[in-house]
């Protein structure tokens, strides 16, 4: 009794503790944590909601290069960091642009185009290749800079480097300030397993710029040839690959991945045996959520079955493991549906992985916009076999303002540094002019900016 006594005439230690002190403490805590503190007394509201905090909650749980690139995206403008972080959380919807004109005779544009690549990088637009009316394969490469006004109409740029060979469905990613292009096909139905390696020289005041392309030396190891798989960066210096269209028409459902050296002048392929692993299939996603994580969602199964199955690839240390998300479709508003391949899908400030597009098993093209939501998926550590459990909410289908595109698939799209900003090109559309010709489809040359719409 008596110490129980002493204890309760002595104020809690925590009250002593200084506020920098504090910061640090509430920095190791999650966000609903951190919440309840700041309920229990004034000063530690006042703590709890300061900008100081917040603004490293933001850097801790968005990525510190996000945030740069946001603030200098904004002109450095002050932001409200907590609000910020609530409005992702409850992001409902996105803001549509569009950035290309009808061309005029003095004006160089890419072609329109699908099954393409475009890439963010050094603030510039980069786009290769694709397919093209009649099925012939494009072999040319583009650049628009933009800088920090991303709304701004682009000028592009054509280099002219004749490598690498003309293709369609091949992946293309950027791995630090470099491209790393994998495979495709050409328009006599080749398949091509070649890596290539593309670095960029700015001139001065990004007058011009200087593209130059190489074939990276990876030894004799490679994947077999194959188009129309997905790729992303993984890690520092590494690039995986799944599944696609292989030789005879094959779908396949191995995975790979690159290994860059340091300089970037050699790479090692491996493969990733793993099981369970996700079904062979074409026309899907990979997309990196961070850290040696990546998820898989949808593509054309070997019945030729538009898919909506969720994977996540794990790469620890010593460690590869797919594991599918189990979810529940009763969760997907009525009257829409989440199969479909074609589409594109990104990871976006806040953790969001941004899926837009596509077209389903009867070949109606979409152009909805929805969110994944990786904080809903529980980390493959620690979690049993048999597949992991979603909770409830990991879908949300966001409304679109503004400009209204052409419902697409086969389009490609990137997320600009800060995550908030997507820019789309091409893609197959309805062919709304003349629908009695060929098979009702035209190839899309058009470039629209998706910015999610946050009240800063």
């Amino acid at each position: 009794m008596a110490e129980s006594g002493s204890s309760s005439a002595n104020p809690t230690p925590i009250l002593h503790l200084a506020q920098d002190h504090l910061l640090t403490i509430l920095l190791l805590l999650p966000v609903d944590s951190i919440v309840s503190f700041g309920m229990t007394c004034k000063r530690f509201s006042s703590i709890a909601t300061s900008d100081a905090l917040w603004d490293s909650i933001c850097k801790r749980d968005l990525g510190p290069s996000s945030m740069d690139a946001l603030k200098s995206s904004l002109h450095h403008h002050p932001i409200p960091w907590m609000r910020l972080y609530k409005e992702l959380t409850l992001l409902h919807s996105v803001s549509c642009c569009k950035l290309s004109s009808h061309p005029d005779a003095n004006s160089l544009v890419p072609s329109p185009r699908a099954s393409h690549t475009i890439n963010f990088v050094s603030d510039y637009l980069v786009l290769f290749g694709g397919g093209c009316e009649g099925g012939r394969h494009l072999d040319d490469t583009w650049v628009a800079y933009f800088g920090n006004n991303l709304r701004r109409m682009p000028k592009w740029q054509k280099i002219h480097s004749g490598v690498p060979s003309g293709r369609f469905g091949h992946s293309c990613v950027v791995i630090d300030n470099y491209l790393v292009l994998f495979g495709g096909i050409d328009d006599r139905g080749n398949r091509h397993n070649d890596t290539w390696v593309a670095q960029f020289v700015t001139h001065q005041d990004n007058i011009g710029i200087t593209l130059s392309w190489r074939l990276l030396d990876v030894n004799s190891i490679a994947p077999p040839p194959r188009g129309a798989h997905a790729a992303c960066c993984i890690s520092n210096r590494r690039m995986v690959i799944h599944g696609g269209i292989g030789l005879h028409g094959v779908r396949l459902g191995d995975t790979w991945v690159l290994e860059l050296s340091e300089n970037v002048y050699f790479g090692a392929w491996s493969e990733v045996v793993a099981h369970p692993s996700p079904p062979p299939r074409s026309g899907h996603t990979l997309t990196s959520i961070g850290g040696t994580q990546t998820v898989l969602f949808g593509g054309r199964g070997l019945g030729y079955e538009v898919l909506s199955d969720v994977w996540l690839l794990d790469m620890s240390e010593g460690c590869s493991k797919w594991e599918q998300i189990h979810y529940d479709l009763q969760n997907v508003p009525q009257g829409f549906s989440l199969p479909r391949v074609g589409h594109s899908a990104l990871l976006m400030l806040g953790g969001l992985v941004l899926i837009y597009g596509g077209e389903d098993s009867h070949r109606h093209r979409k152009n909805d916009f929805w969110v994944l939501d990786i904080s809903a998926i529980p980390s493959v550590r620690g979690q049993q076999a048999g597949g992991l459990k979603s909770k409830a909410n990991m879908w949300r289908r966001l409304e679109a303002e503004g400009y209204k595109p052409n419902s697409r698939s086969f389009h490609r799209a990137c997320a600009d540094n800060s995550g908030r900003y997507l820019y789309v090109f091409g893609g197959m559309v309805d062919n709304l002019v003349h629908p009695a010709e060929s098979s009702g489809l035209r190839f899309d040359g058009e470039l629209f900016l998706v910015e999610l719409l946050l009240q800063l």
